[in-house]
């Protein structure tokens, strides 16, 4: 009898019963006594987005990889260097070998790579010419594996996993896919395992960015959320340092990997998991032993009759804190309110997508040093990040992000307008003006990229956030597939590929204009709490 007792009165003290305790949701406690972004959080956010440079390795890695590395007449060729001229002296063009010429048009004997064949993928297993194509499978077999793994791992992290959980998952296989890729025997392998390393790679930055956003507070949650992306700019600028003294690919793919490794090892054992989706589990203890941590580490204190609540408006209600609540993707699209801003953001993504790799593709096209452009292009998105940080909280999300895509959308119709059918390399003048164009272009979509997870986490209750999340980049790797398919309209008219990415761009900051503003809004846990948080609105307005 006293034994029954004892556990009558333990679940009175957990469950907050007769002891006078009051249950607020997460928001209300890091604004009230924890704060919103102290010591603990930092820390956190720092070791939690060195995922992103992980992620940016993974990802550009295949540049210098696959690229086509330089060539040279083989120093034996007796015709070497000369012009062929007829009797009449008419000249007919250069010599069989000549620095001029494709590669071609020449017999394999007469050329040799410069630094040998184990450079790239494209000098070992012949991937130029007619079979170049093969490039573009391996390439577009990493974005499929993103696609299918941000929706596995999406789902994955908000049902079983965890954020932490998924996070070690995917940080160990990119690792191991990496090794083996590098190991790869012929181009078959090498094309399955990048479509491996994709399928992890596709979920290391939707569960880093939940993981690193959820335990901020509203008001502090944008601008955190969008300096993550200076890591993933890190890591492109990393690589080309790794590429210059690591030089044949399959060395590189090996240190590419191992600090994926490193971090399994040891950041994470350092970092905790997310309390938003210990609370959405029914784990309500472990979420307050993380608040009640943070709020230790951040110099505050937690009082002690103070609980977790799904929504404030479950203050009075019989809903069990300790009953797991769960959401899957069906449930965004069975609500009115969640699927019009899913069906919205599934097409600004995929216009967002399209439009930044189509613009970087063209980039790719300057004839200056490989190293030196890929460090610039992880360079240049830096300044739109500060920037549009900087704006998010004056202007708010919305505003941010229909000015963004509609800048890189004009920008990319006016490189357009000012393309020749005849030709921009005859004139000079306007083809410096079109990569201008260009660069603005990407610079907005770098801006768009940044708010644009925030954004979409703020719209998406917890229980559906990591689903969102994923079918969000699921529609943002197909565009990525498809961009490489608009630079080839280029063949038709040289002005064609980039009026279809600033129609794209265009259309996605007119579609950005429905969506509601987030700004300092509850970040709301379930569905219920969403479309009664909607309803108040509307209401109050």
């Amino acid at each position: 009898m006293k034994e029954g007792k004892d556990i009558s009165s333990l679940e009175e003290k957990l469950l907050g019963e007769d002891t006078g305790k009051t249950r607020f949701t997460i928001d209300r406690l890091l604004e009230k006594w924890v704060g919103e972004f102290g010591r603990w959080q930092l820390k956190h956010f720092l070791l939690v987005s060195f995922a992103w440079t992980l992620e940016a390795m993974q990802t550009m890695v295949m540049i210098f990889a696959d690229h086509e590395p330089d060539w040279r007449c083989k120093s034996n060729n007796p015709l070497h260097g000369s012009k062929i001229f007829t009797e009449s002296g008419e000249w007919l063009g250069f010599d069989p070998c000549s620095p001029a010429s494709s590669i071609c048009s020449m017999d394999r004997s007469l050329w040799e790579w410069t630094r040998g064949s184990s450079v790239s993928t494209v000098s070992e297993w012949g991937l130029f010419c007619a079979q170049k194509y093969k490039v573009g499978l391996a390439q577009s077999a990493f974005f499929i594996g993103c696609l299918i793994g941000a929706g596995v791992f999406g789902h994955l992290s908000d049902s079983s996993l965890g954020r932490k959980g998924v996070l070690r998952l995917v940080c160990i296989l990119n690792a191991i896919f990496g090794f083996m890729t590098a190991m790869s025997p012929n181009f078959w392998i090498y094309s399955l395992l990048r479509l491996l390393t994709g399928v992890s790679t596709g979920g290391v930055g939707l569960s880093s960015f939940v993981l690193a956003t959820e335990p901020v507070g509203p008001s502090k949650r944008g601008p955190v959320g969008m300096s993550a992306f200076y890591f993933f700019s890190l890591g492109i600028t990393i690589l080309p340092l790794l590429s210059y003294f690591f030089t044949t690919w399959r060395l590189l793919y090996v240190v590419s990997s191992i600090p994926s490794l490193l971090y399994v090892l040891l950041v994470l054992p350092f970092i905790s998991e997310s309390p938003r989706w210990y609370l959405v589990k029914g784990r309500t203890e472990e979420a307050m032993a993380v608040m009640r941590s943070m709020a230790f580490h951040n110099g505050n204190i937690l009082p002690v009759n103070v609980s977790l609540a799904l929504e404030e408006e479950n203050e009075q209600s019989d809903v069990d804190p300790f009953q797991e609540v769960s959401g899957s993707p069906v449930d965004i699209f069975r609500s009115p309110v969640t699927r019009t801003r899913m069906v919205f953001m599934l097409f600004i993504w995929l216009s967002c997508a399209l439009v930044y790799y189509g613009l970087s593709l063209n980039v790719v096209n300057l004839k200056t040093s490989l190293h030196v452009s890929v460090f610039l292009n992880g360079i240049c998105e830096m300044p739109a990040f500060a920037i549009t940080a900087t704006l998010l909280q004056k202007l708010g999300r919305r505003v941010m992000l229909v000015s963004t895509m509609l800048l890189s959308g004009f920008c990319a119709v006016a490189g357009s307008l000012i393309s020749s059918g005849q030709g921009i390399a005859t004139h000079k003048f306007l083809g410096i003006l079109q990569l201008g164009c260009s660069m603005l272009g990407i610079f907005g979509m770098a801006g768009t990229y940044n708010l644009l997870y925030i954004y979409t986490a703020e719209l998406f209750p917890t229980v559906v956030r990591n689903a969102a999340l994923g079918m969000a980049s699921v529609t943002g790797n197909m565009g990525a597939i498809f961009a490489p398919l608009v630079i080839v309209l280029a063949t038709v008219n040289p002005g064609l590929p980039f009026g279809v990415i600033g129609a794209c761009g265009v259309a996605g900051g007119i579609v950005a204009i429905k969506l509601p503003e987030t700004l300092n809004q509850p970040l709301y846990e379930t569905m219920t709490g969403l479309e009664w948080g909607e309803t108040r609105g509307k209401c109050d307005s």
